[in-house]
């Protein structure tokens, strides 16, 4: 026993130089990459735990049942810890474990006069993520059901495309979802999910969360959608198990007393009870809604691979070639492969640009600055994180490594633009349904300060590396022309952002569709005007 309680600091010392750095920043949501450190953190944690059960082995049975299952859990997590964490549904468990269900047992353990794990789980603990963590990757789950059209019984079987870890949601994994949407006053993802948790229990899953629970929180989110039968439909149900079950008997009444006021109405305007709009009429109401259709549904339908407006004659004038940039010296004996991906705006690829060894070392150079992406409040300036930006990004120069020179420079020599004016590498890895909405990468006229502090003028063209494959998910869309170009590792697409005159051209409005399956990395280059004077010389043809 003494020799296991002096071994226990040492552990927590190595346990807790790994933890620091992971707790540089949290949000631990928006990076799987980052994510995918808390899977060798959890499996230190059952290693401890096992350590405190061979101890307390007579007192700690229900434990010992735990860290098995954490055991077994975590030892095929960690053989591949980016696949496994690029199934969504294993990302938020994560978060849910680690936030919540760690925190349970903790209260288990300290109702015991031992405390020999307890002081090594709540040391880690700090550096565990949070309750902000666990509500972004529930959120992020509800924001992929939405824009790939999933149902709550595909994601919660784990049937995903292209998941290479298939993973079944529980009744409690459906009820948390259903009472974050719930907190969060969405009543549609409420009914999806509390139907859901209600499904598996009528299937006889074995948990925690009763029905009554259930169909209390059922009814009312179908009450707030204005179904006041079906409401009352769920209510009977629910008095049917509990009939003493006073917020549900108070329910009945009110919802009997509204559907009787509501008939009485219909009756005085001629109207038959209960009738509901004609599929006719639906169909005329859903044309006149598609006549003008918002950016939001396209940017969505695109991320479908839906929508892409590109017509076979206009896809007939895109081509493939090898590319030396006009006999660039370093490309003349062996060219890049060049392919033309749009034409309005025009977007070109580069494929096999980067190389693996490349990647790896930009990777490892990013991965421990990273940081909550963040965004440009465009009336104050001032950069903060928004709901619409769920990545972290690090920014490399050559001074971290002679590697990042080699790529600006390669960079230069295929776009024949200055690279001493450019911003830095940045490097982002997208989290749990990571996404950024629909934005411009160049400052427009209401925003004449925007890089005024660079002192090197708009951006005048991106440059975006692709540094994984994405299995699900993931593309760079452009709502206004129609376009999506998917990712390909190794591959880069560029385009200019503004016209040889210097006005900005409004079709390069783009955005990064969230990560259905799979680990996205990017590195991207912004190009500002300065320096490109004689390399790209202006028109006075405003759109030229």
């Amino acid at each position: 026993m003494l020799s296991f309680r002096m071994e226990l600091p040492c552990l927590c010392l190595l346990l807790l130089n790994c933890l620091q750095s992971l707790s540089a920043g949290n949000d631990f949501y928006t990076s799987i990459g980052q994510m995918s450190d808390l899977l060798n953190t959890e499996k230190d944690l059952v290693t401890s735990l096992k350590d405190y059960i061979r101890a307390e082995d007579t007192k700690l049975e229900k434990i010992k049942v735990w860290a098995e299952k954490m055991e077994s859990m975590s030892a095929a997590a960690t053989l591949d810890p980016e696949g496994y964490l690029g199934n969504p549904v294993n990302a938020f468990k994560l978060m849910k474990r680690l936030n919540t269900e760690w925190a349970m047992l903790e209260s288990l353990v300290l109702s015991d006069t031992t405390d020999g794990f307890v002081s090594n789980l709540t040391i880690q603990r700090q550096y565990f993520p949070t309750d902000e963590d666990q509500t972004g990757a529930a959120k992020a789950l509800l924001r992929l059901q939405d824009t790939y059209r999933l149902t709550a019984n595909t994601i919660a079987t784990g049937d995903l495309p292209g998941a290479k870890h298939k993973t079944f949601m529980t009744v409690e994994d459906c009820y948390e979802l259903g009472k974050i949407a719930y907190s969060d006053v969405d009543y549609y993802h409420t009914e999806l999910w509390m139907s859901q948790a209600l499904k598996q229990l009528e299937q006889e899953e074995e948990s925690n969360i009763d029905k009554v629970t259930v169909l209390d929180y059922l009814s009312y989110s179908i009450y707030q959608q204005g179904e006041i039968d079906r409401a009352l439909d769920y209510t009977k149900q629910l008095l049917k198990l509990d009939s003493e079950h006073q917020r549900a008997n108070g329910n009945l009444k009110y919802f009997e007393f509204q559907l009787e006021k509501q008939r009485k109405a219909d009756e005085a305007e001629g109207k038959e009870p209960g009738k509901k709009e004609t599929t006719e009429k639906k169909e005329k109401s859903k044309k006149a809604s598609n006549h003008q259709i918002p950016e939001r549904k396209k940017y969505e339908m695109l991320c479908r691979g839906e929508g892409i407006k590109m017509t076979p004659r206009r896809q007939s004038r895109l081509f493939c070639r090898y590319y030396d940039n006009n006999h660039n010296p370093k490309y003349v004996l062996a060219p890049v492969k060049q392919q033309d991906e749009w034409d309005r705006p025009y977007i070109v690829r580069y494929l096999d640009i980067l190389s693996e060894t490349e990647i790896e070392k930009v990777k490892q150079l990013a991965k421990p600055r990273l940081r909550r992406a963040t965004i440009s409040n465009p009336i104050t300036g001032v950069l903060e994180t928004a709901p619409y930006r769920i990545s972290k990004s690090a920014w490399l120069t050559g001074y971290e490594d002679p590697m990042i020179d080699v790529i600006n420079q390669r960079i230069e020599d295929l776009t024949g633009l200055e690279m001493d004016t450019a911003e830095e590498l940045q490097v982002a890895n997208y989290g749990v349904g990571g996404q950024y909405e629909p934005h411009f990468d160049f400052g427009r006229k209401d925003e004449p300060d925007a890089f005024k502090e660079l002192g090197t003028g708009n951006r005048i063209a991106t440059w975006l590396f692709y540094m994984s494959d994405v299995a699900s998910g993931g593309a760079t869309v452009f709502p206004d022309v129609g376009a999506a170009v998917w990712p390909k590792k190794g591959s880069a697409v560029f385009w200019y952002n503004l016209f040889p005159s210097g006005e900005g051209d409004y079709s390069t409005r783009h955005a990064a569709c969230p990560v259905l399956v799979g680990n996205k990395w990017v590195s991207n280059k912004w190009i500002h005007e300065r320096g490109q004077e004689w390399r790209r010389p202006c028109s006075l043809n405003e759109t030229d």
